[in-house]
């Protein structure tokens, strides 16, 4: 299967938008789908990738890395976006340096080899995702016990509602996942 839309070429682009590819590019080995799929519309890239690196990169929160990337592919799971599980699972597994935590939170999170903190974050993330009007107090209240603060609650739902879009563009478009997703983070670098 191939994207509804094609890609742009990368020499057609905006010299920004050029650059920031060019620079995942040369950290990742490879390009991004995502990151050519939303290049056809320069401005909307720029807000996305923004907004994703506000979310994504923020250091004042007590949300790890992992933990991002894990209500990422559990809530992506819920909303059947293939890329997403795919590309967020390997960085899951990669942060978190357990190869199998991808396809457990993916599948049923509430078997997964998680933290109960990281069980409560990821219940409260789905809910989110799939009845956000029938969030009360008791959801909140439930998240403290844990050590979440009300910003890292935001920042769970903020995660979960951006990649609900992410999740929709990339399943409209038939954006596939990159090959080199597949494999990433299921077995340890090997010594050189």
């Amino acid at each position: 299967m191939t994207t509804r839309y094609p890609f742009p070429s990368l020499d057609t682009l905006p010299e920004d938008i050029k650059e920031k590819i060019l620079q995942v590019q040369e950290k990742a080995g490879f390009v991004p789908n995502v990151f050519l799929a939303l290049a056809r519309r320069p401005a909307e890239w720029r807000a996305f990738f923004a907004y994703h690196d506000a979310l994504m990169l923020r250091e004042d929160s007590s949300l790890t890395k992992g933990e991002r990337e894990m209500i990422v592919t559990t809530t992506s799971a819920a909303n059947k976006c293939l890329y997403c599980v795919v590309a967020h699972g390997a960085l899951l597994r990669i942060y978190e340096k357990k190869p199998l935590v991808a396809d457990q939170v993916a599948t049923n999170h509430l078997k997964a080899d998680i933290s109960p903190r990281q069980q409560a974050m990821l219940h409260f993330a789905l809910k989110v995702c799939n009845a956000s009007h029938a969030l009360n107090e008791e959801d909140f209240k439930a998240l403290y016990p844990h050590g979440f603060s009300d910003e890292d609650i935001w920042d769970i739902a903020a995660i979960t509602a951006f990649f609900g879009l992410s999740n929709r563009m990339a399943s409209f478009s038939n954006m596939m996942p990159n090959e080199e997703f597949y494999l990433m983070g299921r077995t340890p670098k090997k010594l050189i």
